[in-house]
Parts: structure tokens; sequence; C-alpha cells
């Protein structure tokens, strides 16, 4: 399971439209919870966490603080979070998270990326319950139990640890992020390679060469999408 993290960003490729994209979710994302939450990291870790996720992605200084400085003028645009779900290209599953100022418009989108690919948009519920909706943690370490230990001591309901070639993997349901990331904190662990939520497939699939071309499309389609901030599926890469 701890590949599970790594199959998105295998699958884009680093061209300037890409980076504008991945400049653009932050800012928003940045600017969503820094509005909701307020404007200093230290009290407030989603923001903190974001942060240090756009330093790691080589997001620029500027596109960090622009955000944060439009959440402190307040007014702004009203971001709300939508999710969307279904079967795409060869069968595959894929849940779709975006930041949307108009779910009409939106959903609509969204609806056009599956209708274009051949594919079928599903009501909630359709392919959720075949992901795990986990916090994941990537970080140098090679005190396993020790970690382990911490984790169980601030009452963490852990789902697994992981240990490869010197890095640890900690996986948690997504309700116990901020109760691990505060233990991870305290035990001086500050540097993460992938900190956050998402939702990690049960099981992956192939699809056939013939509805590879079309998978790519339906990616591409929600990729271009400013509103989608995130695309998880089962597809093996």
């Amino acid at each position: 399971m701890g590949r599970a993290y790594q199959n998105r960003k295998d699958s884009m490729a680093k061209t300037s439209d890409m980076k504008a994209k991945l400049y653009s979710r932050f800012g928003r994302e940045i600017y969503v919870s820094a509005k909701a939450g307020g404007t200093d990291p230290a009290g407030n870790l989603t923001l903190r966490s974001l942060m240090d996720k756009a330093k790691r992605e080589q997001v620029p200084a500027h596109v960090i603080e622009k955000a944060i400085a439009k959440a402190e003028g307040g007014g702004g645009e009203d971001f709300a979070p939508a999710r969307y779900e279904g079967y795409g290209p060869g069968g595959c599953m894929a849940i779709i998270e975006a930041l949307t100022d108009n779910p009409t418009r939106t959903f609509g989108d969204v609806r056009q990326a599956f209708v274009k690919s051949k594919s079928k948009i599903g009501t909630p519920g359709t392919v959720a319950h075949m992901f795990d909706h986990c916090a994941i943690f990537v970080f140098p370490h090679d005190d396993e139990d020790a970690v382990l230990e911490a984790l169980l001591e601030a009452d963490v309901d852990v789902t697994d640890v992981e240990n490869e070639e010197g890095k640890l993997t900690v996986f948690a349901p997504n309700t116990e992020y901020f109760k691990a990331k505060t233990a991870l904190n305290e035990m001086g662990i500050e540097e993460f390679e992938v900190d956050e939520i998402q939702f990690v497939p049960q099981s992956y699939t192939q699809i056939s060469d013939e509805d590879r071309p079309m998978f790519e499309k339906f990616l591409a389609i929600l990729d271009d999408n400013d509103d989608v901030q995130q695309v998880y599926h089962n597809v093996e890469l």
C-alpha cells in the first residue's frame, strides 16, 4: 500500500502548464484553509501542512504569500469542497475532489469528463467504499517501534507502518490526521516527504491498451479544470 501516494505524481509530466495548475491548486487550498482557520501557521495545523507541502512541490513563496494575504483581507471568493465519483475508462474507479465557488458549473464540467471518455459518473458512495480515506506520512526514520509506540501512546488508531530503506510510511484513518501529526512533531519529526490525506484504493486494476488513451483523456480533462484539486483512481500505473 505504501506505493499508493506515488501513483498520481508518477503519471504527471513536469511541464509549465502543469506547474501553473499546481500553483493554482495550492493557492486555492491555502487561501481556503487560511480563511477558515486563521492565517497563522502556528495555530492552524492544516495551513502549516499545506505550506510545507507547497514548498516541497517547489511552489514559489510569492504564490503562498499572495494566498495568505488574500485571506487576511477578508472578502474574496467563497469556495466549498465538492466530491464526485464514478467509473472511468476500462471500468476503473475514480474519486474527484474539488474546491468550487459554483457547484453547478463544477458538477457539469466533471460530468463532461466522464461523458467525453465514455465513462459514467455516479452518486455519492458509488465507489468510495472501495477506497480507504487515509492520513499518510512518509519521513526518514530508522526506528519503527519507537514511532509506533509514540503514536499508540497518543491514542492514534494506526492502520499500518511500513519501513523501507530508512523511510517510514505511517497510515491512519483520515480522522486521526491532526493527532498523528502532533504526535510525530512531538517526537521531533518535522520534515515529511508526504504529509496528506488521500483516498487509497483497496485494490488495483489494469486497463487494456485500447482503454488507455481514453483513460489519459479522462485525466487530462480533469487536470485542465481549475476547480479540480485531486483525482484518485485505482489504475495500476
